[in-house]
């Protein structure tokens, strides 16, 4: 259990104590999340200021969705070795200082630079965030409730992250998408300070840093890989050797986690069932899911010719259907279970994106932006919460962090590959062309892709998923 309050309050206001928690953890995921999205409706203002390419502004999504799944493994076990609120100081404080840093970039590379550290600054505070959570709130329908409302509440930083970043671009300008993190890091530093008590649960030792630098190398040079097939087609050497030598490197990462004393991650955790299913699950789940905003936003902007803050606003439905989702999943997963809740909403996300494939250059905005993303994102809601109730129930206190750890890093290295993965198919419809039926082609054959890699998804779960509970796991 962890302790949130100062000794004079234990007995007086004992609620209190889970209710700091989970406001703290939510409080925490929606920021990071919320970065992950917020910056699409800026990005056309930030290449004009500051003279990106189209690579370029690839990256500004890349660069922090990369730092923050690939140091995510690490910033688990850091708060299982070094105290949760410790590393969510930490993670919040650096998170805080690169938002700072980004905007007020002067040149592209500083942009790059300031989200990537953001996003280490987000692996070490999100698996805090869902750590605290589950040591908080015991295991049971009251851990799923409040399991539940994190999801939803990172899924809303995600869903509301166009219509944030739509106001600020059209109001101020673009550099307050990142400064607006500032007061509110520094607030909830603050109140995180003097309501938060720490806790630990494994013993102190140290932390395997090679394997750390391997996975996030790994995983950067592959992502570096597959956005050059953009430009280069998928047998050039700039595309070849930065795939093959991150999977030389993620091999070596193994290697190195099967014989080192102190494992970043233990391969012995992915022996449970429920832990590795759920985590593949995520992963299929986040490459096919996450790049729904870019190209919802792009769409609506290059083609149907809305403002930034007109985009975001006519996004505000699929936000609200994520909530919706991951707010409706513990109360469904208790009448169906959380294999079928997951099954469910796989299925209805996929029927989304198909019928999002249908979009054309003139189409309306109900049939081609509103009720399909209602549609995609329902089905995502329905679908996380189920699978990170799986892949984090049973863990052993010492290693809870790293679970969590690894919940988020399944869904956000996915979702980066994926968005890296379907830019090029994207691109590769297009062939260069920049005329609004053009676009459209490239964006209908992204969206297509990804439905066809939930219905594999879809598959892999029927097969592999665990059904029932038992022995603590679900």
């Amino acid at each position: 259990m962890v302790d949130v309050s100062t000794p004079a309050r234990r007995i007086t206001r004992p609620r209190t104590r889970t209710w700091a928690v989970v406001l703290a953890a939510c409080v925490g995921q929606f920021l990071v999340v919320l970065d992950v999205s917020v910056v699409n409706v800026a990005l056309p203002s930030m290449r004009t200021d500051l003279g990106l390419s189209t690579a370029g502004l690839q990256w500004v999504l890349n660069a922090y969705s990369i730092a923050f799944a690939g140091f995510m493994l690490l910033g688990g076990r850091a708060a299982d070795l070094y105290g949760r609120k410790r590393m969510f100081l930490v993670g919040l404080g650096l998170f805080t200082a690169a938002s700072l840093a980004g905007g007020l970039a002067q040149e592209g590379w500083q942009l790059l630079a300031a989200r990537a550290a953001q996003g280490l600054g987000a692996a070490v505070l999100a698996p805090a965030t869902l750590t605290l959570l589950t040591a908080a709130v015991p295991e049971g329908p009251a851990r799923t409730k409040a399991i539940g409302t994190w999801m939803a509440v990172g899924a809303g930083g995600g869903a509301t992250g166009g219509l944030i970043g739509g106001v600020l671009t059209d109001a101020l300008s673009w550099r307050w998408v990142l400064l607006i993190n500032v007061p509110v890091g520094v607030l909830v530093i603050t109140g995180a300070a003097i309501w938060l008590a720490e806790g630990k649960a494994g013993e102190r030792s140290r932390i395997d840093l090679l394997g750390a630098l391997l996975v996030t190398a790994g995983l950067a040079s592959v992502a570096y890989g597959i956005v050059q097939t953009e430009e280069s087609g998928w047998t050039a050497s700039t595309t070849l050797v930065p795939l093959l030598g991150g999977l030389a490197l993620l091999a070596l990462f193994v290697l190195v986690e099967s014989r080192t004393a102190k494992p970043l991650m233990p391969l012995r955790v992915l022996g449970a069932r429920a832990v590795a299913s759920a985590n593949v699950a995520m992963f299929v789940i986040g490459s096919a899911t996450f790049s729904m905003w870019y190209f919802m936003t792009v769409y609506a902007q290059n083609v149907l010719g809305y403002s930034a803050l007109q985009a975001g606003l006519a996004l505000m439905p699929t936000s609200v259907a994520i909530v919706v989702g991951s707010k409706s999943a513990p109360r469904l997963m208790a009448r169906v279970g959380a294999k079928n809740l997951a099954l469910v909403g796989t299925v209805v996300a996929a029927a989304g994106f198909g019928w999002q494939s249908t979009m054309t250059a003139d189409g309306s905005y109900l049939t081609s932006v509103c009720l399909p993303g209602v549609l995609m994102m329902t089905g995502t809601g329905l679908a996380s919460t189920p699978l990170a109730s799986l892949a984090t129930s049973g863990a052993a206190p010492g290693e809870a962090g790293l679970v969590s750890g690894l919940v988020n890093t399944s869904r956000t290295m996915g979702g980066a590959l994926g968005l890296a993965v379907l830019s090029t198919v994207a691109a590769a419809r297009t062939d260069g062309g920049t005329a609004p039926a053009d676009l459209t082609a490239g964006y209908a054959l992204a969206f297509r892709t990804s439905g066809s890699v939930l219905l594999a998804g879809l598959l892999l779960m029927i097969i592999w998923l665990p059904r029932h509970r038992s022995s603590g796991q679900l």
